[in-house]
Formats: structure tokens, C-alpha cells, sequence
């Protein structure tokens, strides 16, 4: 028997660090709810899961993105509806101040409606914003979502403007209907730029509803399709509570009996010196 190196006490030791080792892995894993905690419990899992993480968040701010995009198409599309009503209301009074059994007077006070109307198409041009952005007041006015997680995933809607003068192609000033005798030439001409205004108004709200309803499919997409990465990532980063248990259970009763046999082993050398004192 050897006394000045202690073979089995160092097997028993380094066993018992190894347990207390596995130990400490499960109770972090445990208390985290993390099967990975750093890269050296599955380095190639945590370089996975990180990208995993970056398209989730990626792909969490994009549904924002749309339904942002579609508060900004809401609010284009009610403003425009109210423009709609302006027009209707605007062509019911060329459609009147035609007709040959109104005065001048009538015509006047015609004109000083049909001047507010078109003041008022201008100012919800002019007013209507998102975000302090307008959205009606100029032509070809674009914005660009960024409806997915990644470059190139985009989805642009162009509005363009609906000012009284752009739509019906003459300022308030000048759209009137003659107060002194009826002209019919120009209410058909006038009436010609209101139902004109009507379409590019209808147009322009077909577009702003297609987009909405491809926001919405794209937000559903997003919603799945991060569900999924989420359960995929799950999978690969999050313990299997149950497992890891038996783990740690198992570690925990091999760091126990280690440190009981430590003990044996480090009382060996003391029968050498009973051996001695013999």
C-alpha cells in the first residue's frame, strides 16, 4: 500500500467534481428553463437559435410594421370617403343650378356652397396625416412598409393628391356655374370634372383597400410564421424539464455517494499507521 500518493482518493475526487460539475449544469438549466445557457452546452444549437431569435424579432417588429401600415391606409381611406361625400353633394348642386327655374340669386348662393366644398376638399387634403406625415396633399406621395424580417421585403402604396384644384382641374375661384343665365355647355363641363374627381376618388380607394387586404393576409403570414420559428427555437434552447430532472437527481446522488467515498479514501493511509504502530 502507497501513503505518499493517495491514487484512489484523487479517482474519487475527480469523480466528485465531475458530479457536482453535472450538478451545477442541471440547476442552471433547471432555473433558467434553458437546455442552453452558453456555447458550451451545444454550440452549433446556440449559433441556430440566435439566428432563430433575430428573424422572431425581425419578423415581430414587421407585423407592427403592417399594422401601422394599415392605421395609415384606414386613415387615407376615411378621409377620403368623406371627400366622396363632398362630390355627390357638389354635383347635386351643378346638377340644380343648371336648371333653368333658378335666379341669379339662386346661382349665388349655389356658388358660395359649392366654393366651401371645394375649400373643404383642399383642407382634408391638406390636414389628413399619420404620424405628422401628410398624406393627401401631393402627388405621388409614396410609403414604403417594411413588412418582413429581412432587406428587400417591402410593400410600397402610392396616394396621390386630392386637393379640390387637382381633382376637379380648377380653383375654387373658378369653379362656378354662371349666376346670370344657364349656361348647360359649362354644367356639363362641370359636372364631366366632378364625376372625372368621383373615379380618381374610387381608384384611389380600390388601391388603398387592396393594400389593406394584403396587409392583413401579411399579417396573418407573420403571425404564423412566427409561431412556428418560436416552437422551432423552443425546441432547440428550452429544457425538457422532466430530463433534466432525472439529471439532476442522478448527478445528485453520484456527488453524494463521491463525497461519502472521499471520505473512505482519505482515511485509507491511517490503517498504514495502525499497520506501524503495531
Amino acid at each position: 500500500m502507497r501513503i505518499n500518493t493517495n491514487v484512489a482518493a484523487m479517482n474519487t475526487y475527480s469523480r466528485l467534481t465531475a458530479a457536482n460539475t453535472a450538478k451545477s449544469n442541471s440547476l442552471a438549466k433547471l432555473s433558467s428553463g434553458l437546455r442552453i445557457n452558453k456555447a458550451g452546452d451545444d454550440a452549433a444549437g446556440l449559433a441556430i437559435s440566435e439566428k432563430m431569435k433575430s428573424q422572431i424579432g425581425g419578423l415581430t417588429q414587421a407585423k407592427r410594421n403592417a399594422q401601422d401600415g394599415i392605421s395609415l391606409v384606414q386613415t387615407a381611406e376615411g378621409a377620403l370617403n368623406e371627400t366622396h361625400s363632398i362630390l355627390g353633394r357638389m354635383r347635386d348642386l351643378v346638377v340644380q343650378g343648371a336648371n333653368d327655374t333658378l335666379t341669379a340669386e339662386d346661382r349665388g348662393s349655389i356658388n358660395k356652397e359649392l366654393k366651401a366644398l371645394h375649400q373643404e376638399l383642399t383642407r382634408i387634403a391638406s390636414t389628413t396625416e399619420f404620424n405628422t406625415k401628410n398624406l393627401l396633399g401631393k402627388a405621388n406621395n409614396a410609403f414604403t412598409f417594411q413588412i418582413g424580417a429581412n432587406e428587400n421585403q417591402t410593400l410600397t402604396v402610392t396616394i396621390g393628391a386630392m386637393d379640390g384644384t387637382t381633382l376637379l382641374g380648377s380653383t375654387d375661384a373658378t369653379f362656378q356655374i354662371n349666376a346670370a343665365a344657364t349656361n348647360v355647355r359649362m354644367a356639363n363641363g362641370m359636372i364631366s370634372a366632378i364625376d372625372k374627381a368621383i373615379a380618381t376618388v374610387s381608384d384611389q380607394r380600390a388601391d388603398l383597400g387592396a393594400v389593406q387586404n394584403r396587409l392583413e393576409h401579411t399579417i396573418n403570414n407573420l403571425t404564423a410564421t412566427n409561431e412556428n420559428l418560436a416552437d422551432a427555437n423552443s425546441r432547440i434552447r428550452d429544457v425538457d424539464m422532466a430530463e433534466e430532472m432525472m439529471t439532476f437527481t442522478k448527478s445528485n446522488i453520484l456527488s453524494q455517494a463521491a463525497t461519502s467515498m472521499l471520505a473512505q479514501a482519505n482515511a485509507m493511509p491511517n490503517s498504514v499507521l495502525s499497520l506501524l504502530q503495531g
